[in-house]
C-alpha cells in the first residue's frame, strides 16, 4: 500500500506554525503575544541559569567522568571501588563487596540476608 503520510523537514515546520499563529491571533495580536513568549523564554533561561548555577556550586570539586552503563558485574563493582579510593587489582568480586560494604558503613554481610535466632 502507498503510504500517504505528510512528510514535512526542517523550516517548513516554522513557517507552517508562524502561519498558523497568525491565522489564529490576527496581525493585530501578534507584537503582543511575540512580547508575552519574549518574556516567557527570558525567564525559562534566567531560572535554567540559576539551577545550573546551584547545581555546580554544590558539586564543587567533585567530578565522575561518565563512561556508559556498566555492562556486567564486575565493571559495577569495579567503578564503585575507584569512586571510593580502593584499589580494586588481584580482588576478588567477594572482596571488593566486602571492602565497598566497609567503606559505606555496612558489616561484611551488609547486602546478605542475617539470619534471626530462634527460641
Amino acid at each position: 500500500m502507498t503510504d500517504f503520510s505528510l512528510v514535512i523537514m526542517g523550516n517548513d515546520w516554522i513557517m507552517i506554525a508562524f502561519v498558523a499563529l497568525v491565522m489564529l491571533l490576527g496581525t493585530k495580536r501578534m507584537p503582543e503575544a511575540s512580547k508575552k513568549i519574549g518574556k516567557i523564554m527570558g525567564q525559562f533561561n534566567k531560572t535554567k541559569n540559576i539551577v545550573q548555577d546551584e547545581i555546580q556550586k554544590v558539586k564543587g570539586d567533585f567530578s565522575m567522568p561518565i563512561q556508559g552503563p556498566a555492562t556486567s558485574e564486575r565493571q559495577k563493582l569495579e567503578v564503585m571501588a575507584q569512586t571510593l579510593g580502593i584499589d580494586s587489582k588481584d580482588k576478588t568480586d567477594n572482596d571488593l563487596k566486602n571492602l565497598i560494604s566497609s567503606k559505606l558503613g555496612g558489616g561484611a554481610n551488609a547486602g546478605e540476608e542475617s539470619e534471626q535466632p530462634t527460641k
